[in-house]
């Protein structure tokens, strides 16, 4: 337990030497870090499985995509974005439940680009 507490007074003596501190919020400061140094040493404090950001059915919103890793509000969800969490598409929609084909994508990005493709008719195209 000595340990923990050498830990967090210089953690605060740290943090006072920075700013004035009452001698309450000094005691009271050494007592949280305490313990939560001694919690994560005793792997109290480790969750087994990360809580996601936000809800991964209402990610998906009109103007906006919710990433469900950090909780940033992007229009599309590139794989450089998700290769920042260590993630490919695949494994960021297995991960979070969602369809193997789902485009990572704003409602209203995917209707630009649906009506594009169908102005486009690039399958008329290509039988010439």
């Amino acid at each position: 337990m000595e340990d923990y507490i050498k830990e967090a007074l210089e953690i605060v003596k740290a943090q006072a030497s920075v700013r004035t501190m009452t001698e309450e919020e000094m005691t009271s400061m050494v007592r949280k870090l305490s313990s939560g140094i001694q919690a994560i040493a005793d792997n109290q404090n480790m969750p087994s499985e990360t809580e996601p950001a936000c809800d991964p059915k209402k990610s998906i919103k009109e103007k906006s995509i919710v990433c469900c890793e950090c909780g940033k509000s992007f229009k599309i969800i590139t794989k450089k974005h998700l290769a920042s969490h260590g993630l490919t598409a695949d494994e960021y929609r297995e991960k979070f439940g969602l369809k193997k084909k789902t485009p990572l994508v704003c409602k209203s990005l995917q209707r630009e680009r649906r009506k594009k493709m169908k102005e486009m008719k690039l399958w008329t195209k290509r039988g010439k």
